[in-house]
C-alpha cells in the first residue's frame, strides 16, 4: 500500500523475526474476529489483547492505536483485490473482452467478500476515520492504474475518454457497489450486480458527449 501513510496508521514497529511476526499474526487474527463479531468501534485494545492470549505492551509494541490494526487488516483485502486486478487484466485482448473481465472480477469481488464478515466490519471502519478514508481511496485509485496498464494499448487514438478520471471513478463504484450487494439478501444482491454490469457494459467506454468534452478543464 501507500508509503505515505500517518504514523498513527502504521505499524509501530515492524515484526522482522519469525516470533514476532508470528505475534502480530496471532493479534490480527483476533483482531479479525472481534471485528466480525462486534465492529471496529465497539473493539477495545485490552479486549484485543485477551482474545490473542498477549500483554496489553504486545499490542502497543506494533501498534500505535486501533487504526493501524485496521489498516493492517485492510491491507491484506487490498492486496488481494490488487493481485487479483493484475492477474486478470493482464492479457486484454479488447476492449469488449476488457468490459467481460471487469464483469468478472464484480462476480469474483463478491463472491470472495460475501461471506467474510471482517471485510465488512474494516471496511466501515475506514469509513469512520479520514486517513483510514484516504488510504481506501489510494487502493481504489491503484486499482484503477493496474486496469488502464492493461486497456491502454486498445483505446482509440481519437478516443476523448478521459482515461484515468473514468478509471478511477469506475473503480470506486465497483468496490461501493459489491459492498451494497454483500449487506443486501442474496437474491437481491444478485439483481443489483446484473443491473450494475449492465451499466458497466453500456458506459464504460462510452465516448463523452459533446457537452462533456466541452466542459472538461
Amino acid at each position: 500500500m501507500s508509503p505515505d501513510k500517518p504514523d498513527r496508521i502504521k505499524f509501530r514497529k515492524e515484526p522482522q523475526q519469525e516470533r514476532s511476526i508470528h505475534r502480530v499474526d496471532v493479534i490480527l487474527s483476533a483482531a479479525a474476529r472481534l471485528i466480525a463479531e462486534k465492529g471496529v468501534s465497539a473493539m477495545k485494545m485490552t479486549e484485543l489483547a485477551a482474545v490473542a492470549g498477549v500483554p496489553i505492551g504486545s499490542v502497543y509494541q506494533y501498534f500505535p492505536e486501533k487504526a493501524a490494526i485496521v489498516t493492517a487488516l485492510f491491507d491484506r483485502h487490498a492486496v488481494l483485490v490488487q493481485e487479483k486486478t493484475a492477474e486478470v487484466f493482464v492479457a486484454v485482448k479488447s476492449l469488449d473482452h476488457a468490459i467481460d473481465l471487469v464483469c468478472g472480477m464484480v462476480d469474483w469481488y463478491y463472491r470472495e467478500f460475501r461471506g467474510d464478515p471482517t471485510y465488512m466490519g474494516v471496511w466501515l471502519g475506514t469509513e469512520m476515520d479520514q486517513d483510514l478514508m484516504k488510504l481506501n481511496i489510494q487502493h481504489s485509485n491503484r486499482v484503477a492504474e493496474i486496469f488502464l496498464q492493461g486497456i491502454e494499448a486498445h483505446i482509440p487514438a481519437d478516443s476523448q475518454i478521459d482515461l484515468q478520471a473514468r478509471a478511477q471513478f469506475f473503480s470506486h463504484l465497483i468496490g461501493a457497489s459489491v459492498r451494497l450487494a454483500i449487506m443486501s439478501e442474496r437474491s437481491l444482491a444478485i439483481r443489483m450486480l446484473n443491473e450494475w454490469k449492465q451499466v458497466i457494459r453500456t458506459t464504460l467506454f462510452a465516448e463523452p458527449s459533446s457537452v462533456a468534452i466541452g466542459n472538461r478543464h
